[in-house]
C-alpha cells in the first residue's frame, strides 16, 4: 500500500491542476466520479516513483546483450561490497531498443530509527530513485553523529528545515536507513558543504540501485518518455539537427547516437555552464558531431540573409528536424513528494514555448520533423500549445508516432479526437490503479513512468 502522502502543492496550484484534469470535456467523457478518480490518483502517483528505472544503453557502441550482460556483472560486484540486497532482474523493453529497466522493490518495510538525518527535497527524491545521499543535501543531523553511525533519512516537503539543525519537527518523510559516511563537523563546517556521500544508504524504502561511475559510457540513466522522444524524432545518418533547449545532454547524445554519429546536432542552452556538461556526455559516448553553444532560441533565426557562420543564430529553414524539449513547469517529475511553485510561475511557461516554437518552425526547412516535448501534465503546456501551433501555422501538420507507448492527448483543449491519437501522454495516473494487481514486466514500465508529453509535426 502506498505510505507516502499526496503530493503536497499550495492551495491555488492544486484548484488549478483540480481544473485542468475536472475541464468539462473530460467530465463529460469520463463522468464525474471517474474524472475526480484520475485527478486524486495522479496525485498520488507523483510522489511515488516509477515502477522501473529505467536506463538508456549505448547501443552505437556495443549491443544490448553484451551491455545488459556487462550491468548485470557490474550490479552484483556492487551489491556484494555492500549490504544491499542482490540485484533484480534487468529486462529489454519490447518496444524500444536501447532501453533496459530494472524493476524497483517498494515501498519495502523498513523501521525508523531514533538517530534522524533531514535532506531537501531534491536530494529526497533522488534517493528514493535509488541513490545515496550526497552531503549538499544534507540539511540536517545528529548532534554528535559520528562516520559509521546508522541513521533515518527524512526529506523536508516544504524546505523549511535550517541547514545545520540538529533536529526537525516539520513536514517530513521517511526514505529509509542508511549508514554516515562523515562526521556532523564535516558535513556542516563551512558554508559550502563538501562533495561525496554523506549517508550511504542500506535500507532504502525503494531498493534500485545507484548508477553513480556505473559503466558510465554504456549505461545513461534517463526516463523511459525521454529515449521515446529521441525515436519519434526519428533521425537519418548525414542530417543537420537542432536540440534547441539541450542542456544536460541526454537527449542530445541519444539523437547523435541514433544517428551512428555520422551528420550534425546543434545544441543550443542559455545556461551558459550546462555546455560543458553536454560536451562531457557527447565526448564519454564517443560522439563527434555534437556541437555545443550557449545561446538562446528564442534568438537563434539569423536577420541577415548573407550570414553564413557555423554557430547560431542560423539562417531560416537550416535543419532536417528539431527537437523542442521545451523549459516546463515540470509538474509530471516523480518522484516528487512537494512542491513550492506559485501558480504564477507555472503558468509562466506557455509565452516562452510559443517564441522557441516561431524559432523552431522558421528554423526548420520545408519536409522537416519538428518535435515538442514537456515533462509537465497540464493543458496548457501539452494540448493548448498543438492547437496554438496548428492554428498559428497552416504549414505544420501532425504526424504519427513510433513507439507510440503513452496514452493519447488529453481532452480539454479543443482538438478532434484523431488528433489526440497522434499525441502521446505519459499518465502515470492511468497505470497507478492497476500497479499492485500488475506483474513487473516491461509491459507495466509502458505508462508507469514520470508525466510526459510528445506532439510531432511535419512542416509542409
Amino acid at each position: 500500500m502506498p505510505i507516502f502522502p499526496k503530493i503536497s502543492l499550495k492551495p491555488e496550484v492544486y484548484n488549478y491542476l483540480k481544473s485542468v484534469f475536472l475541464n468539462s470535456e473530460l467530465v463529460e467523457a469520463l463522468g464525474p466520479q471517474k474524472a475526480e478518480q484520475r485527478f486524486q490518483s495522479l496525485l498520488t502517483c507523483l510522489s511515488h516513483p516509477p515502477l522501473h528505472t529505467c536506463v538508456r544503453a549505448s547501443t552505437h557502441l556495443s549491443p544490448l546483450e553484451e551491455i545488459r550482460d556487462q550491468l548485470c556483472k557490474e550490479l552484483e560486484k556492487m551489491c556484494s561490497s555492500s549490504a544491499v540486497e542482490g540485484p533484480c532482474q534487468i529486462l529489454p523493453h519490447p518496444r524500444v531498443p536501447d532501453v533496459l529497466l530494472l524493476p524497483v522493490d517498494g515501498p519495502r518495510p523498513v523501521e525508523q530509527l531514533c538517530s534522524e538525518v533531514v535532506v531537501d527535497a531534491q536530494c529526497g527524491s533522488a534517493v528514493l530513485r535509488g541513490a545515496h545521499v550526497f552531503t549538499p543535501g544534507i540539511t540536517a543531523g545528529p548532534k554528535f553523529m559520528k562516520c559509521g553511525d546508522v541513521v533515518s533519512v527524512f526529506s523536508d516537503l516544504e524546505g523549511k528545515c535550517t541547514r545545520g539543525a540538529t533536529n526537525f519537527e516539520g513536514m517530513k518523510v521517511f526514505l529509509g536507513n542508511g549508514v554516515a559516511e562523515m562526521n556532523r563537523s564535516s558535513i556542516f563546517c563551512t558554508d559550502e558543504p563538501p562533495r561525496g556521500i554523506g549517508v550511504r544508504m542500506v535500507e532504502p524504502l525503494y531498493k534500485s540501485p545507484s548508477f553513480d561511475e556505473v559503466l558510465p559510457n554504456l549505461v545513461f540513466l534517463q526516463n523511459l518518455p525521454s529515449v521515446v522522444v529521441g525515436h519519434v524524432l526519428g533521425p537519418r545518418s548525414g542530417e543537420r539537427i537542432l536540440d534547441m533547449c539541450a542542456a544536460p545532454g541526454g537527449k542530445t547524445c541519444h539523437i547523435a547516437a541514433l544517428m551512428g554519429d555520422r551528420g550534425e546536432v546543434i545544441a543550443l542552452d542559455r545556461i551558459r555552464n550546462k555546455i560543458d556538461r553536454i560536451n562531457q556526455n557527447a565526448q564519454m559516448l564517443s560522439l563527434s558531431c555534437i556541437k555545443a553553444y550557449w545561446f538562446n532560441s528564442t534568438q537563434a533565426v539569423s536577420r541577415d540573409p548573407d550570414q553564413e557562420t557555423e554557430g547560431p543564430p542560423f539562417l531560416p529553414e537550416s535543419f532536417d528536424r528539431v527537437l523542442l524539449d521545451a523549459p516546463c513547469s515540470g509538474l509530471g517529475q516523480r518522484p516528487s513528494m512537494a512542491s513550492t511553485w506559485s501558480l504564477k510561475e507555472i503558468c509562466s511557461y506557455q509565452p516562452l514555448q510559443r517564441k522557441l516554437i516561431h524559432s523552431a518552425v522558421r528554423l526548420l526547412k520545408r519536409g522537416g520533423v519538428l518535435v515538442y516535448s514537456t515533462c509537465t501534465v497540464t493543458l496548457a503546456e501539452n494540448e493548448e500549445q498543438v492547437s496554438w501551433a496548428l492554428d498559428t501555422f497552416p504549414c505544420l501538420t501532425l504526424q504519427p508516432q513510433e513507439p507510440h507507448i503513452g496514452a493519447e492527448g488529453m481532452l480539454g483543449a479543443g482538438l478532434s479526437p484523431e488528433q489526440l491519437r497522434l499525441l502521446q501522454r505519459f499518465s502515470p495516473e492511468l497505470s497507478w490503479d492497476q500497479a499492485e494487481s500488475a506483474p513487473l514486466l516491461p509491459c507495466g514500465a509502458a505508462r508507469d513512468t514520470i508525466g510526459f508529453f510528445i506532439a510531432k509535426f511535419l512542416k509542409n
